[in-house]
């Protein structure tokens, strides 16, 4: 187990974020519906069980009967991570189960915060997924209310010494990015249609506070067995490591005159007019090669 990073689960996710999420803080996961938030979610709290680590998925939308079955569909088993659902009952639906002397959010926003806390006090979890903030974003009604209530989450959170993951599917304002000021990290999710061929995905990592990661976009596919993650390449991570040694062509004085030959993993330009020799000189380094064992080709155009 990393005593300074959360894997995520998704071996090319860790590689982007050099080691995984950094622990005891909160990150946002933020996308649009059907870009895969859920399905790395569960490969988070799934990784930290393979580490011995609580975990708690509190969803806010989605059923847990739902959610058991983005886990089934990857061949996962979630008997042993609580899920606790909070999406409503039936029975509020009726008109005797409103309220009328208070606003509804007035009322619905700190019983759903008192019940998640007692969740979390109960599971004892160091890693906590909230599915969606959608639902806290209207239950706050107001931007200041929102704000404060993340605030407080992240403060108390952080004192229980949880890595939490805040799920977000950009149904509020898109210029709105107080939530990503107040994250420890960010990570944005993208499904991009194309005209032809199966959709394209890609994630960003737009933010992780005092710690090292790949910038830019890396592309990523839902598989099943959950997301693959492929980090964008990068030219200098990926040099190899070559002996230059001089390549005799097998004519002493040409090969004394470029001071034992051509260094090999070179490229060389043999100029000249019609007649001056050019093919002979690579047909005799074509020769030399042959005879130390090594692969030669040849090919003459037009």
């Amino acid at each position: 187990m990393n005593g300074t990073h959360a894997s995520t689960g998704i071996a090319g996710l860790d590689d982007v974020l050099v080691g995984g999420f950094p622990r005891n803080h909160l990150f946002l996961v933020e996308g649009h519906p059907g870009t895969g938030k859920t399905t790395m979610a569960l490969q988070f709290l799934l990784a930290g069980e393979r580490e011995g680590e609580k975990g708690l998925y509190v969803t806010l939308s989605e059923s847990r009967d739902e959610i058991i079955e983005v886990g089934t569909s990857h061949g996962w088993k979630l008997d042993t991570i609580p899920i606790f659902e909070m999406t409503p009952d039936v029975q509020e639906l009726s008109p005797e189960e409103q309220y009328t002397v208070f606003h509804p959010s007035d009322v619905e926003l700190n019983d759903t915060t008192k019940l998640v806390l007692q969740q979390v006090e109960q599971a004892n979890p160091t890693r906590v997924v909230f599915d969606s903030l959608s639902e806290l974003r209207l239950l706050a009604r107001d931007a200041l209310r929102y704000r404060r209530q993340i605030l407080a989450l992240k403060r108390y959170f952080a004192g229980r010494k949880c890595t939490v993951l805040l799920l977000d599917d950009l149904t509020g304002d898109p210029n709105d990015l107080q939530l990503e000021s107040i994250a420890h990290g960010v990570i944005a999710m993208q499904r991009l249609e194309r005209e032809y061929g199966v959709n394209r995905r890609r994630l960003e990592v737009r933010k992780l506070r005092g710690a090292r990661f790949r910038e830019g976009y890396h592309d990523f596919s839902i598989e099943p067995g959950g997301i693959v993650v492929h980090p964008r390449l990068i030219a200098a991570e990926h040099r190899p490591i070559l002996d230059h040694e001089p390549l005799p062509s097998g004519l002493p004085a040409l090969d004394q005159l470029l001071g034992g030959g051509i260094d090999s993993g070179t490229s060389t330009l043999l100029m000249g007019p019609a007649g001056a020799g050019k093919s002979t000189i690579a047909v005799h380094y074509a020769i030399s090669a042959a005879e130390r064992n090594d692969v030669a080709f040849h090919e003459k155009a037009g």
